[in-house]
């Protein structure tokens, strides 16, 4: 018996030289479109939105403040210096960070219980901003068409659905294509950001007066608990900080910081300081003050860079909407879906149907019903600032586990960080009324599904064990009452280890024969990113002719049973011809009764609901249609 070690923490080679280009190019295609965009709308926000203030100078200063500082503190310091180190396994994101959580068995059950659900539910939230961020960033690249003539007003719209439109259509054909141009292309909009700032700063230069904290202080002193009210808007800046930690596994820590450093940060900061001084200078301008700040004869390239930078930003977004849902699938929390590779080199890339066709509806339901980018702003926010808090308190949880950082200094950072959370989030929260309720309701429908899944799982594992035999207890079963053996391999694919599977059951009930060659097979998602070959495979030899074998994947992996058969043929000597082989499946029909189980009627219709329409298990696995049976069996749940 070959036991699978525990899984051990995994170093990523640093990348250098032309690799580390490469890389970094690339990130700032993927990394950096949604905190990119932000331009076309924060500012105006501030001054033209739901909760404006008095557009002079002072409040111009303090606003470009505490646009700075908050550049500085929660992008820079908390995702780029902090959170960035806290990795699974090369992963990033709030799902690895919850898996980092739950790594840790010594913490008592009820707190594990607690971070987990906050693990969960920051995830659930990430699908409002999914929906929220290709509408507001197309809509708002768009609408410079109005800029350069009243004419194409009543086009947006359709302009900016058309957009979407194709934006979603092409998500079939995967990003691996195109993905080596997206870099390039950021590289010329931030270039252009940065072109457009020192234009405006060069009227103005006084604003870089700003970088003073001194001014967001008089700002809040002089506006009152109206002040308080436009960081709902200037937080619109730091909107992407999580799409930083998510895209981690991708590229790595050290691209990443250096497209911050050299390129993004001070292209931001140059033109935001331009933007205020534009509006210094000319204050009828704040009612869009980014294409403004151009010269007039590069409006219409730059609503052309804009609309392809938006595009590519939502691209990003989408991605990680799949990759994230393909991350809760492997951990139990949704049910199997179509999932379409669409790169033979890059596990990664993948497409979801029916999560693209989700989005899209919902991204042109929000278009057509908010009908502006200032709107949507009112409902942008809500949901980034709460999973930023969940963010900083799991890794407080992670500093003390694996950093070993003593209770005072991970408490001392994570309530600085948490104080600037919660007033995002406070000023936020007015935003609800607003079209906040939105992304929050998608939040609360996803999670409710997502634990919904995950305890109608456990339940049905438990109906499944009662009373089941043990593997043990039908080995020795059939040394006393051997059935008919037949060649050939069978394999039947169970939940849990520990019992027989029922197709197994059923299969000799009604073919009164059993293969020569019996595999019962569990695979088991760690709460780890990935695992080493080594980790991968738990054999047992139970005697007669019935082998266990335990197949161990990260949340990131994706299971190939026959590739996996194929290892276990050659490491263990043993005989499996593919084409002599056949895969037993159990499917199970739930029957909803009044019997207890620990879940509401409604919730157990739903879990009934979401077994019927998952993914079959032999396409999700990779089997050969041609070998595979299934077999029903009907459950009272």
């Amino acid at each position: 018996m070959t036991e699978v070690p525990a899984p051990a923490h995994h170093e990523r080679e640093e990348p250098s030289g032309r690799r580390l280009v490469s890389l970094s190019l690339l990130a700032l295609g993927i990394v950096y479109g949604d905190i990119g965009t932000s331009p076309l709308y924060a500012m105006r926000e501030c001054f033209y939105g739901s909760h404006p203030v008095a557009l002079n100078p002072a409040n111009v200063l303090g606003i470009l403040s505490l646009i700075f500082w908050s550049l500085v503190l929660v992008v820079m310091l908390k995702y780029h210096v902090y959170v960035l180190r806290f990795d699974n396994r090369g992963e990033g994101g709030i799902l690895a960070l919850m898996g980092l959580v739950g790594l840790d068995k010594s913490r008592s059950a009820a707190v594990r219980r607690v971070l987990i659900v906050l693990g969960v539910f920051g995830a659930a939230l990430l699908y409002g901003d999914g929906m929220i961020t290709p509408a507001i960033s197309v809509l708002s690249a768009v609408e410079g068409l109005e800029i350069a003539t009243p004419f194409f007003k009543p086009y947006v719209i359709p302009l900016t659905i058309l957009v979407l439109i194709v934006l979603f259509f092409f998500q079939r054909r995967g990003t691996a294509g195109v993905g080596a141009v997206f870099g390039p292309i950021m590289l010329v909009w931030f270039s252009t950001l940065a072109l457009m700032g020192i234009r405006g700063i060069l009227w103005q230069p006084s604003v870089l007066l700003a970088v003073n904290p001194m001014h967001a202080i008089r700002f809040f002193i002089a506006n009152g608990p109206h002040g308080f009210l436009v960081l709902g808007a200037v937080f619109l800046v730091t909107t992407g900080g999580e799409a930083l930690y998510a895209d981690l596994g991708h590229f790595g820590e050290k691209p990443i910081q250096i497209d911050w450093f050299n390129i993004v940060g001070p292209s931001l900061v140059l033109h935001y300081f331009g933007q205020g001084a534009l509006l210094i200078r000319q204050p009828s301008a704040a009612h869009n003050p980014f294409y403004l700040l151009a010269p007039k004869w590069a409006l219409y390239p730059l609503v052309g860079l804009a609309t392809v930078a938006t595009v590519i930003a939502s691209q990003a977004i989408i991605s990680g909407v799949f990759s994230l849902t393909r991350q809760a699938i492997q951990l139990g929390y949704l049910p199997r879906m179509q999932i379409v590779h669409t790169s033979q080199a890059e596990i990664g890339q993948v497409y979801m149907p029916n999560v693209n066709w989700t989005l899209m509806l919902a991204t042109i339901t929000l278009v057509i019903g908010f009908r502006s980018s200032t709107n949507l702003a009112g409902a942008y926010g809500v949901a980034v600032s709460t999973t930023m808090i969940i963010t900083t308190i799991l890794a407080y949880v992670v500093a003390r586990d694996k950093l070993h950082w003593s209770v005072a200094l991970a408490g001392a950072i994570t309530a600085g960080f948490l104080f600037g959370d919660l007033a995002f989030l406070g000023a936020n929260l007015f935003k609800i009324a607003d079209g906040g309720w939105f992304p929050l309701l998608i939040a609360a429908v996803v999670f409710t599904v997502m634990t919904t899944w995950r305890k109608g799982r456990q339940i049905l594992n438990v109906r499944l064990q009662e009373g089941s035999l043990s593997p043990e207890m039908f080995v020795t079963s059939l040394r006393g009452h051997s059935p008919v053996r037949v060649p050939g391999t069978a394999v039947f694919m169970h939940r849990t280890r520990e019992v027989i599977p029922s197709a197994l059951l059923h299969s000799l009930k009604h073919y009164k024969a059993l293969h020569k060659q019996v595999i019962l097979l569990t695979v088991i998602t760690e709460e780890v990113s990935h695992l080493r070959e080594d980790e991968r495979l738990h054999f047992e030899e139970l005697g007669e002719g019935i082998f266990r074998i335990t197949c161990r994947y990260g949340y990131m992996e994706e299971a190939d049973i026959p590739a996996l058969l194929e290892r276990v043929s050659k490491e263990r000597g043993m005989d499996i011809p593919p084409m002599d082989t056949t895969y037993f499946l159990g499917r199970e029909t739930l029957i909803v009764t009044a019997r207890p189980s620990g879940m509401a009627m409604w919730r157990e219709k739903l879990f009934a609901s979401m077994m019927r329409n998952a993914e079959s298990a032999a396409r999700f696995f990779r089997l050969p249609p041609n070998r595979v049976v299934e077999l029903g069996a009907q459950i009272e749940f």
